[in-house]
């Protein structure tokens, strides 16, 4: 325990000031755009690039390990709190349609790219996953399945990050220019926009646009719809990973989907049913403290431990060699970007989404 503390806390301290940060306002521009991750992993690679003997140090290694994996799951359980099947079901289906298209769409443009480029799997698969469902989220949920080390995972949030912050930047005023409607910029927004806080910040500044409320709202119910498709994607992803790892090990060897299977996806999924069996209840004061002040906690408490395990990402990682490999990763990000806006886009317009207003 005494070899995981001084680790962890390096990377709660380096949490703590990208949290801050992350939250920030500089006039009218919020950094929030960016988000606390983004800070933390940009932080980790910068400190480990002025002094590495931190991250080789005995004393931190352990901990930061501890927290680049365990705390990288739970942050993922932690999530599942946040999403009331019952609501997501409700409001979130009409968005289906394009959800399933977008996310088909990157995954598809992914493998492609992948194949042309002779990109390594690995990264083409968590920028395919983060581009397609939620950003760091999903990327933190795949790689454990995936078995991608710190490097690969770095690779991705990166490029997850660059194509995150020109979406919550051009979105607002190119939706509103080519005439979505206000529900259906929401659609749009919660489909084509990766991360839930640039979500947030581009259905935030589309309100100001548009002169209405409830863009946001919408928005960030379509994303949470999006997340749940973390759960049948890293299944797929652990049964194809042992079966790969069954055939290449030969007959007769021991390896079982158990080693790969994703056992944090069912805390999950269990999270997820407590927060929808629980606002489904007869108001009380246990349920408005657990619909309010819980929830809120929880979302707080998972997006603090995802920044911390982007830190403990970012002390592996050399920033120099990151972005001398940096040209593949990139190219894969645009190309599943604007697959993923072009498709949203096409979708709504088929299913007459594309015009409706709030």
């Amino acid at each position: 325990m005494t070899n995981l503390l001084q680790g962890t806390l390096l990377c709660v301290v380096i949490a703590g000031i990208a949290t801050f940060l992350g939250g920030l306002k500089i006039g009218s521009v919020s950094l929030e755009v960016i988000g606390a991750p983004v800070f933390a992993i940009l932080m980790g690679m910068l400190l480990t690039l002025v002094k590495p003997q931190i991250a080789a140090s005995p004393k931190n290694k352990d901990g930061i390990k501890f927290t680049s994996k365990k705390i990288l799951q739970w942050a993922v359980i932690i999530l599942g709190f946040s999403l009331n099947l019952g609501t997501i079901l409700s409001v979130g289906s009409k968005s289906l349609p394009v959800i399933v298209s977008t996310i088909g769409i990157s995954l598809i443009t992914a493998y492609i790219v992948m194949k042309l480029l002779n990109m390594d799997a690995k990264v083409s698969t968590l920028i395919g996953v983060g581009s397609s469902i939620c950003g760091g989220s999903a990327i933190a949920a795949t790689a454990p399945v995936i078995n991608a080390d710190d490097k690969e995972v770095a690779q991705s949030i990166s490029v997850i990050f660059l194509f995150n912050v020109l979406a919550a930047l051009i979105f607002p005023t190119l939706g509103y220019s080519i005439g979505f409607g206000s529900e259906g910029f929401a659609i749009f927004a919660g489909t084509a926009v990766n991360d839930t806080s640039s979500v947030t910040a581009c259905a935030s500044t589309a309100e100001s646009l548009y002169g209405v409320d409830g863009i946001l709202s919408a928005a960030v119910t379509v994303k949470l719809t999006r997340t749940l498709a973390i759960i049948p994607i890293t299944l797929a992803l652990a049964f194809y990973t042992s079966y790969k790892a069954k055939n290449a090990a030969g007959a007769g060897s021991n390896y079982s989907l158990a080693s790969v299977f994703p056992f944090f996806i069912i805390y999950f999924i269990c999270a997820a049913i407590v927060t929808t069996i629980v606002g489904s209840l007869p108001e009380s004061g246990f349920t408005a403290f657990y619909m309010g002040s819980f929830l809120h906690a929880m979302k707080w408490l998972a997006k603090f431990f995802i920044a911390m395990a982007m830190c403990a990402i970012g002390l592996n990682t050399n920033i120099v060699e990151l972005i001398q490999k940096g040209g593949k990763p990139i190219i894969m990000g645009l190309l599943c970007w604007m697959a993923i806006t072009v498709v949203s886009i096409a979708v709504q317009m088929a299913t007459g989404i594309y015009y409706t207003n709030l």
